[in-house]
């Protein structure tokens, strides 16, 4: 590693910062072993997102940005004849509630936290409830997660939720339901974001238009085998509407690929354009290919997008099976989405068969000179079911299958270039000069107007993790990021009244769109 004297300086200011992370971003909150059984309320239904460790070294502050649409879809699939309530662990709060205690407990599995999802699923049933398993984890690895729930749900939770309520109804529930994902996408009814805390989101406007991915990537989740989603969008009315029932002046696009059809795309910002909003989404570089495309982003009140470059080696890509663009044309499509004053975030997978020790400065710098707003670093993580996992469990490159490592935080398998712990340093070492402040200047906007803006995004969401608990225990993450989140949205309609009448202006003071 390059710049050695300057990455064990910044390495030593980071480690005496994080020593003053607090227990709750990595210990879940203990459950009372001593309560007794009670009283079972009939339809009523806890849905419970578990706690999961957080990575000291990336921002806290993306813990909370948005709620995961997966349990208030199902909350909104539930019959208005039962009672529902969410808990996310994540939102420091304690242990999940019992009382009045739940007849029926649905828990969403994924891999770092399924332990988690089990210790709560044993402490409900123990007591008399009905607990179904949902998620990816289910789908993935059904044999390990089966002797813990009364009913597994496979596939697509909404329509096997529906299911399940009325087998349970009726006294005839199955130990199994699966769920297609081949249902029309517009039949599902919308999710509840009334049982969110508002409070404790920067949004809860998490939308989701579309469905699925063009790409298969190899290392991706959605590569998983047995997942079978095909690419469905919803009307954007259907969207329109679900945005303005939330009253929310920003919202978060959690989609895969909001960008998979480039014509949909379009359709949906002709139908965002009025609402005067802002908001930020993913989508793949090609995106770009069309600046008309970005253009209609930027008017239509986007801000920001996440874009998964995952690697500037085109070897690394080819290997992954990824469908994207020359790696030497990635610098030209950022520029496009900066000229439309969207800012870019973009996602880095480390540790690939072609990657050696140089990976990480050349990242950064690329990172630096193209001036991306934020960057996410994740070391290349085999998930169960993929592609990528049977790769390196016939090579016998695993190291372990402890499951809470799999986070993309921890190096899980053996290295083809270099040695386990120089991935594990290299990943360090990214995220540590990335949220230095000489890497927060010199990627500024060159625009001084939208300077004062760009370093308070920084380092509320990039500096601030000593004080992050404090803010989400005390549920106060909206009222933090709500000057920012105004802000931007008024300059953002003046940047876009600017922008209607020339082709392009530059980048804006956008804030939102970092944290995505």
């Amino acid at each position: 590693m390059t710049r050695e004297c300057s990455a064990s300086a910044i390495r030593k200011v980071y480690n005496r910062t994080m020593k003053r992370i607090p227990r709750c971003f990595t210990e879940a909150p203990e459950l009372d072993s001593t309560m007794s059984t009670e009283a079972v309320r009939e339809r009523h239904a806890l849905l419970i997102n578990p706690f999961y460790a957080k990575d000291s070294h990336a921002s806290f502050g993306k813990h909370v940005l948005t709620p995961t649409l997966a349990l208030t879809s199902i909350a909104g699939a539930t019959p208005a004849n039962w009672t529902v309530e969410y808990w996310d662990e994540n939102l420091l709060q304690g242990p999940p509630p019992h009382t009045p205690f739940p007849q029926v407990v649905g828990i969403t599995v994924h891999l770092t936290f399924a332990k988690r999802a089990y210790e709560l699923a044993k402490w409900y049933r123990e007591r008399g409830a009905i607990v179904v398993l949902g998620g990816l984890h289910v789908l993935s690895c059904p044999e390990e997660v089966r002797p813990h729930a009364d009913i597994l749900a496979v596939g697509e939770g909404v329509m096997a939720w529906r299911e399940i309520i009325a087998d349970i109804e009726r006294g005839a529930a199955r130990d199994h339901y699966i769920g297609s994902f081949r249902e029309p996408y517009a039949d599902e009814p919308p999710p509840r974001r009334e049982l969110v805390p508002k409070c404790s989101f920067l949004t809860t406007t998490s939308l989701n238009a579309t469905r699925g991915c063009h790409s298969r990537c190899g290392f991706c989740y959605l590569s998983t085998k047995g997942l079978h989603m095909p690419y469905q969008t919803l009307p954007p009315e259907q969207v329109v509407d679900q945005w303005q029932a939330d009253e929310s002046p920003c919202a978060v696009f959690t989609d895969n690929n909001l960008g998979s059809k480039p014509e949909y795309l379009r359709q949906l910002c002709f139908a965002l354009r009025p609402l005067e909003k802002i908001w930020s989404a993913a989508v793949s570089v090609d995106v770009a290919d069309d600046p008309s495309v970005v253009r209609e982003m930027a008017l239509a009140g986007c801000t920001g997008v996440f874009v998964g470059f995952e690697s500037l080696s085109n070897d690394n890509i080819r290997d992954q099976n990824k469908r994207s663009p020359n790696t030497s044309t990635y610098a030209e499509r950022v520029k496009t989405f900066h000229d439309h004053g969207i800012q870019v975030n973009g996602s880095f997978v480390l540790g690939f068969d072609h990657d050696d020790e140089s990976v990480f400065d050349r990242t950064i710098a690329w990172v630096e000179e193209q001036q991306l707003e934020c960057a996410t670093f994740h070391l290349l993580t085999p998930y169960p079911g993929t592609p990528l996992f049977a790769q390196m469990e016939s090579e016998n490159r695993l190291l372990h299958r402890d499951w809470n490592r799999y986070d993309t935080a921890h190096v899980v398998f053996q290295p083809k270039r270099m040695t386990v712990e120089q991935l594990q340093a290299g990943y360090e070492h990214c995220y540590e000069r990335l949220f230095s402040a000489p890497s927060i200047w010199r990627r500024r906007p060159d625009d001084w107007r939208s300077v004062p803006a760009y370093l308070a995004m920084s380092y509320l969401y990039k500096k601030s993790n000593w004080y992050w608990h404090l803010l989400i225990q005390n549920r106060l993450t909206h009222l933090a990021w709500l000057p920012l989140v105004e802000f931007t949205r008024r300059r953002h309609v003046q940047f876009r009244k600017r922008l209607e009448t020339t082709s392009t202006i530059g980048r804006s003071s956008s804030v939102v769109s970092a944290g995505v």
